[in-house]
């Protein structure tokens, strides 16, 4: 199949040069069992390009899994890739055949695998390696013939670095790379895009469809688009329903893209990296984060000099500070551990900004914002969807 039938049977929408090419690698490797490594921004589409692979493949008509591994708490991921046996832990009430089981001669699509905990790294690299697994509490090898795709929106080398991910299994997943644009590299595809999602969404809901002014083409395209074509088509649907206008002008455009947001703190703030399309508060937040990052880096730093003896400790005045160093969200515990460290100079923080109730509402926030889709809000919050799913249990979040 060539690349113009295979962007019309999974509707994909672009000609960029560097699209076509990772299309093309895509079908080239198609009949082939390596291993393939998809990488790219968030909301690029990369869950596409295994179904591609998949379907151009022998394994056709073999089973297709997505798992998305984020998605997955620690404790039961090994048991939902490997299986397990009956009473091999709490609740295992019967023995479960896992997804490398399942999928047997198909195809398994692991999403977000820079997610998997190291013990479970080490598992899929023996799968990958001579394709044998040990079900959770079992003893006898099981055999898998399963063609392994894999995507990551993380830089794997740089988790390689900091311990968080085995260099053996980026390089035994990295058989063949296959890395999607992000939406602001592809400029030309940019309104392609938008003319799609906008005539499919006045289709669907009834509506004349929309059009934008050149002027605001120019505005489309020269902007950044973090969440890539997923952003593009949201901004896209929420203008088709909001606006009573169906010609769009630059200036309506620049009220759906968040950077055009203005904030009333400071220009200082303004300009921080990293905050573009936050609210104050959330801005204040990453503050504190950083300052708490500075003082503990100040302190590891004191504690090495007196270490080394290259300071004199009778000058100075200790602070006691206690750093959650589990993985936490991006206001966890900074009010309660900047008042420590000002305690004698500053005023108390307020009650309403304790550590539980703020977590509550800004899972809350982000959850509403993105419609209860929780990837979207954890990557939004900064943190796993693994550790946003332990949040919304621990709080009872409906």
């Amino acid at each position: 199949m060539d690349v113009q039938s295979i962007k019309r049977t999974f509707g994909i929408i672009g000609n960029d040069p560097q699209l076509l090419h990772a299309i093309e690698i895509a079908a080239q490797v198609a009949n082939t069992d390596l291993t393939v490594l998809i990488t790219g921004e968030s909301g690029t589409g990369k869950d596409v390009f295994p179904k591609i692979i998949h379907q151009n493949s022998a394994r056709k008509h073999g089973q297709y899994f997505a798992v998305n591994c984020g998605a997955i708490p620690e404790g039961t991921i090994d048991s939902e890739l490997f299986g397990h046996e009956k009473g091999s832990f709490t609740g295992a009430i019967a023995e479960r055949k896992g997804y490398f089981e399942i999928a047997n001669e198909g195809t398994l699509f692991l999403d977000e695998v820079g997610e998997l905990p190291l013990s479970t790294q080490a598992r899929l690299l023996r799968v990958l390696e001579n394709g044998e697994y040990i079900r959770v509490g079992g003893s006898k090898v099981m055999k898998t013939n399963v063609r392994v795709v894999a995507a990551t929106n993380a830089d794997l080398p740089i988790a390689i670095q900091k311990g968080k991910f085995r260099e053996d299994l980026y390089y035994r997943l990295n058989t063949i790379p296959i890395h999607i644009p992000a939406l602001r590299e592809r400029k030309g595809d940019i309104y392609l895009l938008f003319r799609k999602f906008a005539a499919d969404f006045a289709e669907r809901s009834h509506i004349p469809v929309i059009s934008l002014t050149p002027e605001a083409v120019k505005e489309l395209e020269n902007y950044r688009w973090d969440g890539n074509v997923r952003q593009l088509k949201n901004v896209t649907e929420q203008i088709s329903i909001i606006e009573q206008q169906r010609v769009i002008t630059d200036t309506v455009l620049e009220g759906y893209l968040p950077n055009k947001i203005t904030t009333a703190l400071p220009v200082l703030f303004q300009k921080m990296d990293g905050t573009e399309g936050m609210t104050d508060r959330d801005i204040i937040y990453k503050v504190l984060i950083d300052m708490r990052n500075e003082i503990t880096q100040l302190r590891e730093t004191v504690n090495e000099m007196k270490q080394q003896g290259t300071i004199n400790t009778n000058y100075i005045n200790p602070v006691t500070i206690e750093p959650d160093y589990m993985e936490i969200m991006p206001n966890e515990e900074v009010v309660h551990e900047v008042h420590e460290v000002h305690e004698e100079h500053e005023t108390p923080m307020p009650e309403t900004l304790s550590l539980e109730q703020n977590q509550i509402e800004m899972i809350k926030k982000a959850l509403e914002k993105h419609n209860g889709k929780r990837k979207e809000a954890a990557q939004e919050l900064g943190i796993s969807e693994r550790t946003l799913y332990r949040k919304i249990r621990e709080f009872n979040i409906q």
